[in-house]
């Protein structure tokens, strides 16, 4: 009996931290960030599987157990254009989260490798959904669209529009969520 007592107490204060932590997050967002919508619960992602510059496949599930920042973007996208740089600053800096840029729709590898060369992108994958079959049920309707994934592949958060990923701001409200998980 006292186990079972102690058991509900423990679920509920690990429950109420959770949501204190996710709290701070939400409290933290200033700036792009305040664009940023973080979810009450966590949503289920479909499985997906992308392609690579190779024309290899790449299944998300590649990444399960690991925070994810997954960005959907194109190469005619003059904000991602903007955008892109940033993320990869985000990578740097936060070497624990998975940022990967998912190019959605008719995007070439060469138009993809030149967008790359020319924002400056180093060290982030080419990945591609070239028929939208992950864009669509993740209800992306315009670029860029950012969700944030928690290691266990779930939607926690989402941006519409672009964002400085690499601000002080930005790294604040990942750490929050990652501390709240």
């Amino acid at each position: 009996m006292l186990r079972k007592i102690l058991v509900g107490v423990y679920t509920a204060l690990a429950i109420g931290a959770n949501a204190a932590l996710a709290g701070d997050a939400e409290a933290l967002r200033e700036g792009d960030m305040r664009k940023l919508a973080i979810h009450a619960a966590p949503a289920e992602v479909p499985a997906a599987v992308f392609l690579d510059a190779a024309d290899a496949e790449v299944p998300l599930a590649n990444w399960q157990g690991q925070w994810v920042v997954l960005n959907f973007w194109a190469t005619w996208c003059a904000p991602c254009r903007e955008e892109m740089p940033s993320l990869l600053r985000l990578q740097q800096a936060m070497p624990e989260i998975a940022v990967l840029p998912v190019a959605t729709g008719r995007n070439a590898v060469e138009g993809i490798e030149r967008f790359y060369e020319e924002a400056g992108v180093t060290a982030l994958p080419i990945l591609r959904d070239p028929k939208s079959e992950f864009a669509r049920p993740m209800a992306v309707m315009g670029l860029p669209v950012t969700v944030v994934l928690n290691p266990e592949g779930q939607e926690v958060a989402r941006l519409i529009g672009d964002a400085h990923w690499d601000s002080a701001n930005a790294q604040a409200v990942l750490t929050a969520l990652m501390a709240g998980n």
